[in-house]
C-alpha cells in the first residue's frame, strides 16, 4: 500500500485566518480545527485526494491539545513554524502538503520539497 500524503496544518495560522473570537479561547479554537480536520483524512481536500495522514501543529496557549483518531496533534516546544519545517525535513521523500498563509514558512517548506496551500483549503467558512 502506498504511503498517504502527509498534511501538516499550521493551527495558529489557520485559526487566526478568520476573526471569529478565537483569541478568547485559543485552545478551544485549535480543538475545533482538529475536529474539522478528521473528515479530510479519507476524503482528502479539494485538489488533494485522500487518504491523508494529518498532523496539526499547535503552539503557545494551544499546547496540550490531544490527538484524536485521524489527526495527530504535535505541540511545538518552541516555534510552531520551526517544528513544521522539522516535520517536513523528517518526512523527506514523501508527498507533503503544508497548510499555512505564512509567507516565510511557505518558502521554507517549499525549499524542502513540500507543496503549500492556504487556510481556506481546510476552513469551511
Amino acid at each position: 500500500m502506498d504511503t498517504p500524503r502527509l498534511l501538516i496544518v499550521d493551527a495558529a495560522n489557520v485559526v487566526g485566518s478568520v476573526p471569529d473570537g478565537w483569541w478568547r479561547d485559543r485552545r478551544g479554537a485549535a480543538e475545533r480545527l482538529r475536529d474539522r480536520l478528521v473528515a479530510y483524512g479519507e476524503s482528502g481536500l479539494p485538489g488533494h485526494a485522500g487518504p491523508l495522514e494529518i498532523v496539526l501543529v499547535v503552539e503557545g496557549a494551544a499546547r496540550g491539545v490531544e490527538s484524536v483518531p485521524g489527526v495527530r496533534v504535535d505541540s511545538a516546544a518552541g516555534s510552531g513554524d520551526d517544528r513544521m519545517v522539522e516535520l517536513v525535513a523528517e518526512a523527506q521523500g514523501r508527498d507533503i502538503l503544508v497548510v499555512t498563509a505564512d509567507r516565510e514558512l511557505r518558502r521554507r517548506v517549499a525549499e524542502l520539497g513540500a507543496d503549500v496551500a492556504g487556510p481556506r483549503s481546510v476552513r469551511s467558512n
